[in-house]
Formats: C-alpha cells, sequence, structure tokens
C-alpha cells in the first residue's frame, strides 16, 4: 500500500475535528514535515485561527518517531491531550495503519504522593510526621480539601492536580505532593508501585507524542538529569514564552523563611554543634535581609558575601552529616530526612552560586510587600544555554502565533541563541557551528484591515512615571462609551489597572468593571464574555490569556507602551551587556519585550472571523518615537488611524451592529 500523503492526512484530521483546511495551515504542515525530515530548526509564525495544533501533530505523527511537544499553558496542554490528539489519531489510524500513543507528563509536584497522602507530612516543629487529616479542622477550608482529595486518590487514574476539580489552594496540595528532591524515590518508597508521577514517566516512555510543559523541559535541558523519555522531534508551541519560561527556572532565590524551614528541618537530624552552626548562619543571614533594599547587586558587597559564605559552609556540613547519622526515634525517618536534605542542599546551591560569582548571573535584592525581602540569582541570558542543549541532536520546531518582531524572526532567534537568519553554518566563519534555521509566517486567516482598527491617541501627554495621568482615564472614559463596554483594558502595572478601575467604576457606573485579582482568573474571563456590556481590567497574565471570541470583546486598550521598568534588575542588566558589547540594548531587550507583549495583546481583539474592533494605545509615542515603527510591525496589520472622533464613530457602529445581533439572538 502506498503511503498517504499529507494533505490526505490533514484533510483526515481535519475533518474528525469539524472544520476544513485553511491556506496557512496547509503551508505550515508542509514546512514542519520538511523541517522534521530534514533535521533542521524552523520558526513558524501561525496567526490565530490558523489551527497550528493540527498544523504540527498531522506531520509529527506521520514521521512515525518520537515527538515531544512542550507548551506554555495549562489550557493549550488540556486542549491538545483531551481534544486534539485523541482526534487526530483515530483519523489518521486507518491511513497509517497504526495508532499512535500520546501521554502527559509534568513535573513531580503537579502528581499526588501516596506515601505523603498516607503517612503524613513532615513539619517543622517536631520530629516525624504528622497527620494532616487530623490536624486541620475537619470544618475549615483546609481540612475540606484534604478530605476531598483522601476520596479522590481512590478514584483518580493520574493524580494529576489539574485533574481535580474543583481546584484546591497552593497550601492544600503542599500538604500531598513533593517535588523531585524530596520524592524517596520508587525503590525505595512503600507506594512505589502505585506512584502517580512514575506511571506517568512509564507511559510517556510508552508514548510516540509526549506532551509537556515549557518549565519540565527546561529542567530537562538544565539539569542534566534526562526526565523526558529520548525523542527525535521537539516542538515548542507558544514559543514566544520560552525564554522566560526557562530564565524561571535558572532562577535561584533564597529568604529569610527558607532559611529558618531549612534549620527547622534538619535540627533533630544532626548533631547540636552541625545544627547551630547553620542556625547561626541562618541569624546572620535574616539580620542582613532586614536592611536590604530592593534593587541589583553588581558586586557582592563584603557584609552579604560573608553571610552566604557561612551559609553554604554550614548548609554543606549539615548535609554531609545527614548522610552518616541514623535516629531511629524519628517516625517515618527516610521521608523526614529527605525533606531536610532538599530544603538544605537548596540553600547551598544558590548561596554557593552567588559566592562564585559567575559574570553571567545578575543578583539582586528583591522586597515583596506581603512576602519581606528576598535574595535572588538569575541568568543574564539563556540564549547560550538553549543553543547547546535544545538545537543539538534533535529537529526543533518553534511556533506560536508571534515570533516576528518589526517585521522578521532575528529577534526572537537571538533570545534562543540563534545567528540571524540565512547566516548560521557559513564554513570558516563565527557562525559555523550554529544552528541553521528557518523562518516562515504562514499568515493569518483574518482580514486585519477590514476587521480592525489600530487606534494611537496621538494628542495624550507622554506617560511619565507614576504621573496623573487624567487625559488618559477621561480617553479610556470616552472609548467604553462608544463600545458600550466590550472593553478588555491591558494596564503595564497593576497600580495602574486599579487607579482606571476605582476612576471608571464612579465615573460610568453602567458598565460593570472587573478587576484582575478579585476573582480567579477564570472567573473573570468567564463573566467578562457573558455580558457584552462589561469591561475587564488587568496586568500581565491579560495580554496573553484572554480568548474571547464574538461581541464581548470589541475594544482593546492599552494604557502605555509595556516596556520593562527602568528598574528591573535583570532587563537592565541584559540591557547594559548587549550596550557593553557594542549592540543597541534598549532596541534588544526594552523594545523586543514590548513588542512582544503588544502582538499579543493586539491579538486578544479578533479571535473569529466575524470579529470587529478596535486596538487602542493610550500612549502618544507609538505615533511620534522612532521605535514606534518597529512596535506596530510586530502588530496584527490592523487599519491605523490618530484621528479620535473617526474611532468614536466606528467604535458607536461596531456597538450598534452588535446590540442589533444580540438582539435578534444571533
Amino acid at each position: 500500500m502506498t503511503k498517504p500523503s499529507l494533505p490526505e492526512l490533514l484533510h483526515a484530521a481535519v475533518t474528525a475535528v469539524g472544520g476544513t483546511e485553511r491556506p496557512g495551515q496547509v503551508a505550515m504542515t508542509e514546512a514542519v514535515a520538511e523541517a522534521i525530515d530534514g533535521g533542521s530548526h524552523l520558526l513558524i509564525q501561525a496567526g490565530t485561527g490558523t489551527g497550528k495544533s493540527l498544523g504540527y501533530l498531522v506531520p509529527a505523527l506521520a514521521h512515525g518517531e518520537r515527538v515531544v511537544v512542550a507548551t506554555a499553558t495549562l489550557a493549550l496542554q488540556r486542549q491538545l491531550v483531551e481534544r486534539d490528539l485523541p482526534r487526530t489519531v483515530d483519523a489518521l489510524h486507518p491511513l497509517l495503519r497504526r495508532q499512535p500513543q500520546f501521554a502527559m507528563l509534568k513535573g513531580r509536584s503537579n502528581y499526588l504522593c501516596l506515601h505523603r497522602l498516607h503517612e503524613g507530612a513532615p513539619q517543622d516543629e517536631e520530629e516525624g510526621l504528622f497527620d494532616q487529616f487530623e490536624t486541620a479542622a475537619p470544618t475549615s477550608k483546609l481540612g475540606k480539601d484534604l478530605l476531598r482529595m483522601r476520596d479522590w486518590a481512590d478514584e483518580t487514574e493520574t493524580g494529576d492536580r489539574d485533574d481535580l476539580t474543583p481546584g484546591v489552594s497552593d497550601r492544600a496540595w503542599a500538604q500531598v505532593s513533593v517535588s523531585s528532591r524530596e520524592c524517596l524515590g520508587a525503590t525505595k518508597c512503600a507506594y512505589g508501585a502505585e506512584c502517580f508521577a512514575e506511571m506517568a514517566r512509564e507511559r510517556a516512555k510508552l508514548s510516540d507524542v509526549v506532551v509537556t510543559n515549557h518549565a519540565l523541559l527546561a529542567i530537562d535541558a538544565i539539569e542534566g538529569a534526562p526526565v523526558l523519555p529520548q525523542h527525535e522531534v521537539l516542538i515548542v508551541d507558544e514559543a514566544h514564552e520560552l525564554v522566560s519560561r526557562v530564565t524561571g527556572v535558572a532562577t535561584g532565590e533564597l529568604t529569610p523563611g527558607q532559611v529558618n524551614r531549612a534549620v527547622k528541618r534538619s535540627a533533630k537530624l544532626v548533631n547540636e554543634k552541625t545544627a547551630d552552626q547553620l542556625q547561626t548562619a541562618a541569624e546572620g543571614f535574616e539580620r542582613l535581609m532586614e536592611l536590604a533594599l530592593p534593587g541589583r547587586l553588581e558586586e557582592i558587597p563584603e557584609d552579604l558575601g560573608y553571610v552566604l559564605l557561612a551559609l553554604r559552609d554550614a548548609a554543606r556540613n549539615v548535609i554531609s552529616a545527614l548522610g552518616s547519622t541514623r535516629d531511629r526515634s524519628v517516625q517515618d525517618e527516610d521521608a523526614v530526612r529527605k525533606q531536610a536534605l532538599a530544603s538544605v542542599e537548596t540553600i547551598h546551591d544558590v548561596a554557593e552560586r552567588i559566592t562564585n560569582g559567575s559574570e553571567w548571573d545578575v543578583v539582586w535584592y528583591e522586597r515583596h510587600d506581603r512576602f519581606g525581602a528576598s535574595l535572588r540569582v538569575a541568568p543574564m541570558s539563556v540564549s547560550g544555554l538553549l543553543r547547546e542543549k535544545l538545537f543539538t541532536d534533535r529537529s526543533v520546531t518553534l511556533t506560536s502565533a508571534t515570533l516576528k518582531l518589526g517585521g522578521d524572526f532575528n529577534g526572537v532567534g537571538a533570545s534562543l541563541g540563534l545567528a540571524p537568519e540565512g547566516t548560521a553554518g557559513a564554513a570558516g566563519t563565527e557562525s559555523e557551528d550554529l544552528p541553521v534555521w528557518k523562518g516562515v509566517d504562514v499568515g493569518s486567516p483574518f482580514d486585519y484591515r477590514r476587521q480592525g482598527i489600530l487606534y494611537v491617541a496621538k494628542h495624550l501627554s507622554r506617560p511619565a512615571r507614576d504621573g496623573d495621568r487624567g487625559d488618559m482615564l477621561d480617553e479610556l472614559t470616552e472609548l467604553i462609551q462608544a463600545a458600550g463596554g466590550r472593553t478588555l483594558g491591558l494596564f503595564s502595572s497593576m497600580r495602574g489597572a486599579q487607579q482606571a478601575a476605582e476612576e471608571l467604576r464612579s465615573r460610568i457606573p453602567e458598565f460593570p468593571i472587573l478587576l484582575q485579582g478579585e476573582e480567579t482568573l477564570g472567573e473573570l474571563i468567564k463573566n467578562f464574555a457573558a455580558d457584552p456590556r462589561t469591561c475587564l481590567f488587568g496586568t500581565l497574565s491579560l495580554w496573553q490569556g484572554v480568548d474571547v471570541p464574538g461581541t464581548g470583546c470589541q475594544l482593546v486598550v492599552m494604557d502605555k507602551i509595556p516596556f520593562p521598568r527602568p528598574d528591573d534588575p535583570l532587563m537592565s542588566a541584559r540591557q547594559k551587556a548587549v550596550e557593553e558589547n557594542g549592540g543597541n540594548g534598549f532596541m534588544a531587550v526594552a523594545a523586543t519585550h514590548a513588542a512582544l507583549l503588544m502582538a499579543q495583546g493586539a491579538g486578544r481583539l479578533v479571535r473569529a472571523t466575524g470579529d470587529k474592533g478596535v486596538v487602542a494605545v493610550l500612549d502618544p509615542r507609538l505615533a511620534t518615537a522612532r521605535y514606534g515603527s518597529y512596535l506596530k510591525a510586530s502588530m496584527p496589520d490592523f487599519w491605523y488611524t490618530t484621528d479620535r472622533n473617526q474611532v468614536r464613530k466606528s467604535l458607536a457602529a461596531i456597538d450598534a451592529a452588535a446590540r442589533e445581533g444580540e438582539g435578534s439572538g444571533e
């Protein structure tokens, strides 16, 4: 029998999900198949509505080798495993003459730990374990959650936190889960044979497609201990998020609370002298952190260096002592010891990393109103790490609706450790050993120029940091009134979102305003979509996480260009490093960061072929500054205007049409 062609396979898959192929989807399928077959690398931009999940799943399944698909959001992981993969596999089975297997794999702490559930959780104040079910009042929220999880443990096949509905708080989940460092190991654990995390790993080993998240992909790459099964092909969806997720995994943190927990956990398991040494170092660290002022530490101050050395050495001694002493009086000693070891090892590793003072690391103090001060360390750049760990020994396809910034892929490519497109791999050049890649934009099924307007409020005053923006609030009020509500307000700071919500709730009470943080994100988006007169205001996660097709969202407002804060230690360090190498730090770091967010934010407006509306940027710099054209070129190709009267008329017309449609029950 002849091998089925790619168009046949795509047609079967798209038909199975009740759709029809789109030109962009066909082009994407061909480009991904070519990259996989040639063992090469691909950056592919596919606009909203392209159907990109099938655009990469079909060629991946047709290829036959194991594929890892890494995504940033939980929503997409669930969509792939619960909807797209089952339907696609069933549709392709008769054509491929085989039934590809698929599985989801996450980090260990996402799975219920049976040992912790049945034996109890180590506690810091006393020896041994405590029964969290007896300790928590059965009538309290925590007690109810724990009892529900105990019942759920008997029913669940996966033990995956995300399969527990409704969900539970982080505090409740921490009572029944362990990190990979705290895990006893399947061979030493009484519940090893039934372990949910181990079963998930086994399923992944037997699967053709493994769906995971960016964080686990980063752990697999950075820590050198393979978590993911061997694979020939890697597909990174929502790839615009990858660099920040990898940076997050590669960031270390020390807080007084965390150090004190490590002291308490280990004190009963080591001799008094060793315990006292860690206690003394912890007290010195806590005193220092009380005086810590937020900001970057370009050099480690002498007093901090002294405290970190004391912490590192004390932690090292505790780790040695934990390995050589036994105390049979401690209930379930192995579990208690393992948790103590995990917390002390973390302290040791972060203290050592900061005292080693790599030129590639950025160190800073952070202060949080609720959690106090912390000391953090993060890599200046993850591009070298990604180039070395991600692009060797496999074909990598990275896809997203926003990978072209300022008209090309080179900005995102550079953040991934790739040379400018077309320059890598030439013999005898500096880039001879760099990965060769290709960028492809398959466009969008939407007619952006007919469906949307990009309006820049050029007449407003330039936003000054922490300055009064009364004229911006006046403009926002008038735009919402013209649009009849239906507004998603994207703010560059939580303070800005709160001030705007407070002010507009009193100015235009007829339009309900939902504010991020007042409800869970899922609940807010559901309520926003349910009532067209409602507005939703918020910050970072809303720029990327809202999908409301139809008339519920017809005006997307950005209060200002979302440059990183000038005092952001990591961003400013990266900017300075680019400048020291002769580059344009502002464009490479700040403008690229803003362009990515603006492209994502503008993408919230048009989610279906019938959607119409306005993206309003209330920052005149988009129209007047030199970098404005770079930012505009990163956004969908909407019809552009700075005419405020024209925009109000357009919004009123869009609102009238929407109300007519809602009135007729369309």
